[in-house]
């Protein structure tokens, strides 16, 4: 078999850049071409240190690994087409074999790899706990119903004092079977019925619930490019998403407060599996909250069942909603920290096949 070493270099999914012996650029990937914001053919025959911004000096590192011919690894700085603002990046320095002094750039925006290497399958954990939980919540109804109706029995013969008991018991065991009606209809969710939509539509209609109900007291700042193709979604189920999103991102700023909605094409973003197949998910929708953000030590689990940042919740409308994103062939990701908190779907369009 005849490699084609072309393809193999336009394959490669991380931005990177060729150099020569005197730092001048030799060939950019298309990745590389999204990440500097610029064409390959504008690139060319420039120095590196004019086109990229770095904020650690790589200088001295990269003369060493053109003098002994070794490579480099440097994690957590900042990287950016100059004049743009930089990311978070690690980066991979190596020398060009067969090519004396040439050198390649791989550059690693954090962000992405961290989305990308999501420690859990939202899909595992929904089937581990939920279908236990399902099971239990139906085993469960039946007992309590009859305890809710034996308590208000009680209650016909009781003083007034003596019926605040059997009113509390009442009350508690409505709560959970609220709870346990989540729980079911968590496990019991209809399969996705994807059309062609725009999903500026869905998100108007998200917002304008919201804001005739929970989110009465909320700013509302819309940034849609309106120029991104269809999605092939359900739009039922994404309407319950960003639904469940602008509501928690309301509850956590009960006087007032500000969410953005915000809608993008990110080119490069593609999800790859570990059998090397994958698809593309450039749509990217954002709802972000200027609130106290998500705790440190509940980021990588919430959005697993039963998991919940707030004291009278269930755990269950992130987990819901990771489900739903899962079953479009999306990804949510999670960035939060006090004063801004985003929430970000990633989703494919309509004409871009799995």
């Amino acid at each position: 078999m005849i490699i084609d070493y072309e393809k193999v270099w336009m394959s490669i999914p991380l931005p990177s850049i060729v150099l020569n012996n005197d730092d001048i650029v030799v060939e950019v990937n298309p990745p590389g071409e999204g990440f500097l914001n610029a064409s390959n053919k504008s690139l060319k025959n420039k120095s590196i240190w004019e086109i990229i911004n770095i904020d650690a000096s790589l200088e001295d590192s990269y003369k060493k690994v053109k003098k002994f011919n070794s490579s480099l690894f440097i994690t957590d700085v900042k990287v950016g087409a100059k004049g743009r603002e930089a990311t978070p990046c690690n980066i991979q320095i190596a020398p060009v074999i067969g090519l004396d002094g040439s050198t390649i750039i791989l550059i690693a925006p954090r962000e992405i790899a961290d989305r990308m290497s999501q420690p859990k399958s939202v899909k595992t954990a929904a089937k581990s706990a939920i279908g236990m939980a399902e099971m239990l919540a139906h085993e469960i109804k039946n007992p309590l119903a009859g305890i809710t109706g034996a308590a208000q029995l009680l209650s016909m013969g009781l003083s007034t004092s003596d019926q605040e008991i059997t009113d509390l018991i009442v009350a508690e065991t409505r709560r959970i079977l609220t709870l346990l009606d989540q729980v079911e209809q968590f496990g019991n969710l209809r399969p996705i019925d994807p059309k062609p939509l725009n999903i500026h539509d869905v998100l108007d209609r998200a917002r304008r619930s919201a804001q005739l109900g929970f989110s009465a007291h909320i700013n509302f700042r819309e940034e849609y490019d309106p120029s991104l193709p269809l999605v092939y979604g359900d739009p039922d189920q994404l309407l319950q998403v960003f639904l469940n999103l602008i509501k928690n991102a309301s509850e956590v700023q009960p006087n007032s407060g500000k969410i953005r909605l915000r809608t993008y094409f990110e080119h490069n973003f593609k999800l790859r599996r570990v059998d090397g197949s994958g698809h593309s998910m450039p749509i990217q929708v954002e709802v972000m909250d200027n609130g106290p953000g998500v705790p440190e030590d509940m980021k990588d689990e919430i959005f697993d069942p039963f998991v919940s940042g707030r004291a009278n919740g269930t755990g269950l409308g992130l987990a819901l909603t990771s489900k739903i994103i899962s079953d479009h062939n999306g990804l949510i990701s999670l960035n939060s920290k006090p004063g801004n908190t985003v929430f970000r779907i990633s989703l494919p369009f309509v004409s871009q096949p799995d």
